[in-house]
């Protein structure tokens, strides 16, 4: 079966840096393309990062653009987020997901919160 785990959230100043993880198994990681997403309470779940198959495509929301960086290491089945210039407003749950044979799998997100 397919799983998403999320690692790398935590507490951190405004300005600083994070880098999350997602280890994913159960499927070909390879041939699919991957993305984080993040939730605040009472709000939807916000598309912030995607990544190709083959990690040569990228696309950001533009409250991250510049700041936030996607990539993956296949014959790991990794993907990660590297988050640069952290502020208070990007303070939430991150969950990784891939959409695959018609389904949005989920992992059980990691919270990140940028306070000084």
């Amino acid at each position: 079966q397919v799983q998403l785990v999320e690692s790398g959230g935590g507490l951190v100043q405004p300005g600083g840096s994070l880098r999350l993880s997602c280890a994913a198994s159960g499927f070909s990681f390879s041939s699919y393309s991957m993305s984080w997403y993040r939730q605040v309470p009472a709000k939807e779940r916000e598309l912030v990062a995607y990544i190709t198959s083959s990690g040569r495509s990228t696309n950001y929301a533009d409250s991250v653009k510049g700041r936030f960086t996607i990539s993956r290491d296949n014959p790991k089945n990794t993907v990660y987020l590297q988050m640069n210039s952290l502020k208070p407003e990007d303070t939430a749950i991150y969950f990784c997901n891939v959409y695959r044979n018609a389904v949005n799998y989920w992992g059980q997100g990691t919270q990140v919160t940028v306070s000084s």
